[in-house]
């Protein structure tokens, strides 16, 4: 598959913020400074579920997902790392990579639909952007 025709849904790209791009995947921070939170979007147009994707994507998919879960603990150290690729609201395949920490705004339960983001400061998200990338490259 391509990433010809490969559009980020619009609500994706209102909460996120760009990271990186890996072979397979967008990397992107949610903006919401509760919690130190990627997700991951496939850059393959026209995908809904983790099976959509071929043999290989489905390695690269996971293999990336452990990639930007290392990268996320270097630099957020949790209790707990969470992933999901729910897709209830947004239909576009995407995975969520979530650093938890006991007593967290949303502990024990979900982060999703856990009351209101609290937008990160644009230094504070740049700041962690960068940290990020540096964990994704080393």
């Amino acid at each position: 598959m391509s990433s010809i025709g490969f559009e980020l849904d619009p609500r994706l790209a209102a909460d996120t913020l760009a990271v990186a791009r890996l072979d397979l995947c967008e990397v992107r921070l949610m903006n919401d400074a509760r919690f130190a939170w990627l997700v991951l979007v496939p850059q393959r147009a026209g995908l809904v579920e983790i099976a959509d994707l071929t043999p290989s994507e489905r390695t690269l998919l996971w293999h990336e997902t452990d990639r930007a879960g290392a990268a996320l603990r270097a630099v957020a150290p949790c209790d707990k790392l969470n992933l999901g690729a729910l897709g209830n609201i947004v239909r576009q395949l995407h995975v969520h990579v979530v650093a938890r920490c006991e007593g967290d705004a949303a502990w024990p339960g979900p982060v999703w639909g856990s009351g209101s983001a609290k937008p990160r400061p644009e230094a504070a998200s740049e700041e962690l952007i960068g940290k990020l990338r540096a964990a994704l490259s080393a």
